[in-house]
């Protein structure tokens, strides 16, 4: 595309699909002063900080000459930067003279002196070149010594001295620079020149603050200039000017500076002067960027600033450009484009600010970047007489002004009955002493009630020109900081809409950036994660995160970042990462985990220094303390455990404002005072509460609380849901019982299904799905395929399946029964008592009890296959009779119940609805990795709500599935 700058020239616009950044280069050039083509380029203090840094910027300026040919370069140069700056040490000699510290003195010369002697060393082979640049800054440094003779006779700092000597610093770089590229000059075609800019740029220091450009005084100077320097040059040779930032004279001819930023400004000047076709500002940083990268890491750089942009976020504290560095090139006809480019990465096009900019081409970002104030403090004046009366406001701001005090923001409600403003925290007692004074009277006749003060604060400003007349802004800004859990003290936006600004508490700065930087798809959010119990679930959904995170990275605009993983509920060591900062792109993956080994005392413990994981000490007690990052805005604790101990911590987590996601179904089925903790928990902060997502908690992969939820938020009524609620149960009553003409179904899915169904399934060998086997190998072989609780009786006493009834009945408002009311009154296939405390493998030894447990569960079964029936457990809650059942039940061959597969869990929902044939939700509940997917899914639809726009995630970009259509757990393609 093409962008036209009225009467000047056209522009290409190129971008970078890998940088994302934008170059802009002159199709038609433009005449400048003299006739010729003009550009400015100005290098800081840091881009001129050593003999390295000047060879840099030689270059760059080279590189300009040969791409842009033909061309007159202007370049305009800093002090020496680095540590220290010499502008700073010329500075400190004028204070160390006024206390008469000449040794001080002489040692901050002498340190001068050395840091410009070795940088010319290093650039310079020829003698003469050293000797000569050498004895200017020896010449000048003895000048400043009678100078500060004069101070530490007078004990006396003025700002005339001070500016005088402070300007040397760039008089010696500009030299240096300018002896450089002469030396390195292309052909003799170049000629550089130095030109002190004490020469052209003249200031009326009595006009405003910081002076005001004598246009016409200096447009005739540079015109002599330029005349004087051109008649001692052969007519072929190209001239280019090489000048002194920062320095200027003012009217009289005294030599005087440009204050904050002026060499920034002194490139601006010139840039007008010359009529150049562009101003580049070489420095440390990429470009104008949409955040503070060291507050937020994923801040990028924005290609193209507008000036009002531009002067928005510098009136904010952005420390790449200055505002009045702006008012040459915005004044200038045509007006200048103003690049920041870095020095150390010429090769970026970096951010070009001008008339135009990318927020009001791309709806979307609408925001260009977000900046802070920082050590604010809000004032605020309330009180009745405050309510339309005039002149109010005058004397409040009046006072202000008399006080000397700055005013950084204003906010005011229509109802006039306060009026607030915000201003520097070392203000703040003067502004209410002052303020107390004036309205001394309406304090005491009680019209003012109080003037208080609220610190420390800090100002978020938002900042696009694409904001204007667009509605949904100020929403997603305040949702954003809503979300993140962060309170706005105050509001303002100008009728411009240009800015956004709310004032946050300081502690909450950082992470406020984050969240509205995340909030306009400017960076991508985080979500900070902690792992319990590394069983297979946990190992599964600790790999399922890690093969996915580029993908939910690249698709929904999230980072999950897994900070801490325990390995089950009683570990007495948390793993955490070793540099673990929000910003930070590590994340616990199962091989960093795996690394860790055991020792004898069962203690985690580092394998090796190149692992980004590491242990501390401690367990899930403090699992959150490692976790909460008060700079990241989401964070999620997944309970892939079934400990009772890990649940009693559910309600602490959600107080913290984590969000749970949880396999384990012993808190939502343990005490009531557990399940009424939890429900509290969830509501404590209303709609900004955590989340607790317990989908997993019954049905394990297949959607049964969303189903319930759905259900009844639409406007029906559930009736009753009966089914098989445990897999280990459904799988050994199967085998015990199996289906007949099983494989007869299973030959026609793999006919019907083209291939999509397959007879490697992962819960049993095809051969054994028909074939019964007794109630012993069942459990064996239930337990080997890890359907089994640790505990097997809990599977074999209806505990489970209990856990599973209660929260179901919980969800329907039937909160007055315990999981061992229920589980106790439950039909149980066998006695346990006799298995409690021994293990599978033991009692399946003990020929004497398998074979009485045997023959009593196979006379069960073969009573019901007398009647045509296999034998089902089956467990029910019904909300009409208010009853909760776990029975076994003889069902029909036919029946759905009957035909469940192995492994598969079938919940069947009588509604007002459904009440003819009920709703069915059947399918593979257990296996880690479709358990897995299922708490993945659960955490998504958790952070769409909380985290994702969802109308910025464009359809077709990709689907997050629960598990596939199988009848037995696999893999998710996720």
């Amino acid at each position: 595309g093409t962008l036209t700058r009225p009467s000047l020239s056209c522009w290409t616009l190129n971008m970078s699909s890998k940088t994302n950044l934008v170059s802009l280069e002159p199709q038609e050039r433009k005449c400048g002063f003299a006739g010729n083509c003009w550009r400015v380029h100005k290098f800081g203090g840091t881009s001129v900080a050593n003999a390295e840094c000047f060879r840099q910027a030689a270059t760059i300026v080279e590189e300009q000459l040969q791409e842009h040919s033909p061309l007159n370069i202007a370049v305009v140069v800093s002090a020496m930067g680095g540590t220290p700056k010499v502008t700073d040490l010329l500075l400190s000699t004028v204070v160390a003279a006024a206390a008469r510290h000449q040794d001080k003195v002489e040692a901050t010369l002498n340190l001068i002196l050395d840091k410009h002697t070795t940088c010319i060393q290093e650039l310079f082979e020829r003698d003469t070149a050293r000797t000569r640049l050498v004895s200017i800054i020896e010449q000048d440094l003895e000048n400043i010594r009678d100078i500060l003779k004069t101070v530490s006779l007078m004990k006396w700092q003025a700002t005339r001295i001070s500016e005088l000597i402070a300007g040397n610093g760039e008089i010696w770089s500009a030299q240096i620079l300018c002896a450089l590229l002469q030396e390195r000059a292309l052909s003799q075609n170049h000629e550089f020149v130095f030109l002190d800019a004490r020469r052209v740029i003249i200031i009326d220091e009595e006009a405003v603050q910081d002076g005001a450009v004598c246009w016409d005084i200096c447009q005739e100077k540079l015109h002599q200039v330029y005349q004087e320097e051109r008649a001692n040059l052969p007519l072929e040779k190209t001239m280019h000017f090489v000048i002194t930032g920062y320095v200027a004279s003012n009217t009289d001819g005294v030599a005087t500076t440009l204050q904050r930023d002026g060499s920034d400004y002194s490139a601006a000047i010139m840039g007008k002067l010359l009529n150049s076709e562009s101003i580049t500002i070489w420095t440390d940083v990429d470009g104008v960027l949409s955040a503070d990268p060291r507050r937020v890491p994923s801040a990028h750089v924005i290609p193209e600033v507008s000036f009002n942009e531009a002067m928005e976020l510098a009136y904010f504290g952005a420390k790449v450009i200055h505002p009045k560095t702006m008012q040459p090139a915005i004044s200038a006809s045509p007006q200048i484009p103003i690049y920041i480019r870095n020095t150390f990465h010429s090769h970026l096009p970096g951010s070009r600010i001008f008339t135009t900019s990318t927020t009001a081409k791309d709806q979307d970002k609408c925001v260009c970047g977000f900046s802070s104030i920082e050590n604010m403090a809000v004032v605020n004046v309330e009180g009745s007489g405050l309510i339309g009366v005039p002149g109010v406001a005058k004397r409040l701001f009046g006072t202000l002004e008399e006080l000397g005090v700055n005013v950084i923001m204003i906010s005011q409600a229509s109802s006039e009955h306060s009026i607030t403003f915000v201003t520097l925290a070392s203000q703040a007692e003067i502004a209410k002493a002052g303020i107390e004074e004036e309205f001394h009277r309406e304090l005491k006749a009680n019209r003012i009630s109080n003037v208080d003060i609220q610190a420390p604060v800090s100002v978020i400003g938002a900042v696009g020109d694409g904001m204007h007349a667009m509605a949904g802004v100020s929403g997603r800004f305040f949702s954003a900081l809503g979300n993140a859990k962060i309170n706005v003290v105050a509001i303002s936006q100008g009728c411009s809409e240009r800015n956004i600004s709310a004032v946050v508490w300081a502690h909450d700065s950082t992470r406020a950036l984050r969240a509205v930087h995340a909030a306009f798809r400017l960076s991508i959010a985080v979500v900070r994660i902690a792992v319990i119990g590394m069983n297979p679930l946990g190992e599964s959904l600790l790999s399922l995160l890690q093969s996915q995170r580029k993908k939910m990275y690249d698709v929904f605009e999230v980072d999950h970042q897994v900070c801490v993983v325990a390995s089950d509920g009683s570990s007495s060591e948390l793993v955490c990462l070793n540099d673990d900062y929000v910003g930070d792109f590590d994340s616990i993956t199962l091989d960093a985990y795996t690394e860790l080994t055991f020792d004898e005392s069962s203690i985690l413990r580092q394998e090796t220094g190149g692992n980004p994981v590491m242990t501390v000490a401690g367990g899930i007690e403090i699992l959150d303390d490692i976790l909460i990052s008060d700079e990241c805005a989401h964070h999620v604790i997944f309970d892939c455990t079934a400990d009772p101990a890990v649940a009693a911590l559910h309600a602490k987590w959600l107080r913290d404002g984590v969000h749970v996601v949880t396999a384990n179904n012993t808190g939502l089925s343990g005490s009531k005072a557990l399940r009424t903790e939890i429900a509290e928990a969830e509501k404590m902060q209303g709609k900004l509460s955590a989340k607790y997502c317990n989908e997993v908690t019954v049905g394990g992969a297949l959607p049964i609380i969303s189903t319930v939820r759905g259900l009844l938020n639409s406007g029906d009524s559930i009736r009753r849901i009966d089914g098989i609620f445990s897999t280990a149960m459904s799988f050994i009553m199967f085998r015990i019982s199996p289906c007949p003409r099983t494989m007869e179904s299973f030959e026609f899915d793999k006919v019907s299904s083209n291939g999509h169904f397959s007879d490697i399934l992962t819960m049993m060998p095809c051969d054994k799905v028909g074939v019964a086997c007794s109630f012993t190998q069942a459990v064996c072989e239930a337990n080997a395929l890890g359907l089994m609780e640790d505990d097997p009786c809990k599977d074999l006493d209806n505990m489970y399946s209990a856990r599973s009834v209660l929260i179901l009945a919980r969800e329907l408002g039937m909160n007055n029964r315990t999981v061992e009311d229920i589980a106790d009154n439950s039909e149980k296939l066998i006695d346990t008592s006799e298995l409690e405390g021994v293990s599978i493998d033991s009692w399946a030894a003990n020929e004497e009890i398998t074979k009485k447990l045997d023959a009593l569960v196979h006379e069960r079964v073969a009573a019901a296959e007398a009647k045509g029936c296999v034998l089902r457990s089956i467990s029910s809650v019904d909300v009409k009779t208010q009853k909760t059942e776990i029975r076994l039940v003889e069902v029909p061959s036919n029946h759905i119940f009957a035909t469940t597969p192995p492994s598969c869990e079938c919940f069947r929902f009588f509604t007002q609805r459904y009440h003819g044939f009920p709703l069915i939700v059947q399918g593979p509940a257990a296996g880690a990795d479709s358990t897995a997917s299922a708490l993945l899914a659960e955490k998504l639809r958790l952070i769409h709500a909380h985290v994702i726009d969802f109308t910025k995630v464009e359809a077709g970009t990709g689907a997050l599935t629960r598990n596939d259509t199988s009848f037995f757990s696999r893999r998710a393609s996720l």
